[in-house]
């Protein structure tokens, strides 16, 4: 398929046949050193990993798996009852240190590639803001990408995400920590490991203190969320 957003094809050959339809975008970094290295590994058939692109820190945007074919990017996973991610999703690598090699902010340029590419898959497969997500939303029990200093709120401007609530007057609403888990498991988060999905739901939406505790200020954002996305407010 040709794209004039993309600056170079690297197929790689991990992926298969897709079986449901495409309704999500999960955002990764690659946590490795180099770019180079990441499309390597990605392209390495002993690896079985994969994504559908990549995008380097100075904007080239690399494809290596065709949208309609199934890419191998966010393993083990689940998302608003859906626990086939791989199949219902298309898988965006960040070329990142990640933790692992020195976290920092992610590059302007990458992001000013990202946001086009971005705004063209939403627009294609009519993906809701609310699906676009981090590999962390996803699977928190195991990963952190793309962390606390990932540029949601860029994204949100741009309407390819959901904002950060910002009205929380109407406070907190859940009588204990198991109706939160509860809301939590409604909005999308897997809370099998409970203190790992309010980790992962603080990196998202509460990225300046993250140390899964349940505190006033996350159920009040919570609540938001999904009061927003019930009255129609967001999709």
């Amino acid at each position: 398929m040709s794209d004039e957003l993309v600056h170079r094809e690297v197929p790689s050959p991990n992926w298969d046949e897709r079986e449901e339809r495409i309704s999500m975008v999960v955002l990764h970094y690659t946590d490795m050193p180099s770019a180079d290295g990441a499309i390597g590994r990605l392209c390495d058939p002993d690896a079985k990993v994969s994504a559908h692109y990549l995008i380097t820190e100075d904007g080239e945007v690399v494809r290596l798996v065709p949208e309609h074919k199934r890419a191998w990017h966010a393993g083990l996973s689940y998302w608003r009852g859906k626990s086939n991610v791989n199949g219902i999703s298309i898988g965006i690598e960040l070329d990142h240190p990640g933790h692992t090699w020195g976290y920092r902010e992610f590059a302007d340029a990458q992001i000013e590639a990202l946001l086009p590419l971005l705004h063209r898959i939403v627009r294609d497969y009519d993906i809701p803001r609310a699906n676009v997500v981090g590999h962390s939303d996803v699977a928190p029990h195991r990963k952190l990408d793309p962390g606390e200093l990932f540029p949601w709120e860029r994204l949100a401007r741009c309407h390819l995400a959901l904002p950060r609530p910002e009205k929380l007057g109407l406070g907190d609403p859940f009588e204990n920590d198991g109706a939160f888990f509860l809301a939590l498991e409604r909005f999308g988060y897997d809370i099998s490991d409970g203190r790992k999905a309010v980790e992962a739901f603080q990196r998202r939406w509460r990225p300046e203190k993250i140390d899964g505790e349940i505190d006033g200020q996350i159920r009040a954002i919570l609540f938001r969320l999904l009061l927003d996305r019930d009255q129609g407010r967001t999709r």
